[in-house]
């Protein structure tokens, strides 16, 4: 069974930092493509970040500089650094895990921030 564990979120004010984590089983982690993603109310599901099983990461354009994303493969865990938090950034949080056609979703964590 493939599971996906966000934690890590919670309530923070405007500029501060959060690190999001995503604990992933049931999977062979190392071969995956791993991303979060956010969703605001009203809003579409966004990407944040991915980064590949080669460690190559990209980023939506409203973070780029101030989020960094990162994996530890022994640990099965994929990091979410977020620095320099705004408003517009709260949000569920969604970590995925991707390879070929097989994609899994975690079940979201809400981020907060306060102007």
């Amino acid at each position: 069974q493939v599971q996906l564990v966000e934690s890590g979120g919670g309530l923070v004010q405007a500029g501060g930092s959060l690190k999001l984590s995503c604990a992933a089983s049931g999977i062979s982690f190392s071969i995956y493509h791993m991303g979060w993603y956010r969703q605001a109310p009203g809003k579409q599901r966004e990407l944040v970040a991915e980064i590949t099983s080669f460690y190559s990461a990209n980023y939506g354009d409203s973070v780029k500089g101030r989020f960094t994303i990162s994996r530890d493969n022994a640990q099965k865990t994929v990091y979410l650094q977020m620095n320099g938090l705004k408003p517009e950034d709260a949000a569920d949080y969604y970590c995925r895990a991707r390879y070929l056609g097989e994609t899994y979703w975690g079940k979201g964590i809400l981020v907060t921030v306060s102007s």
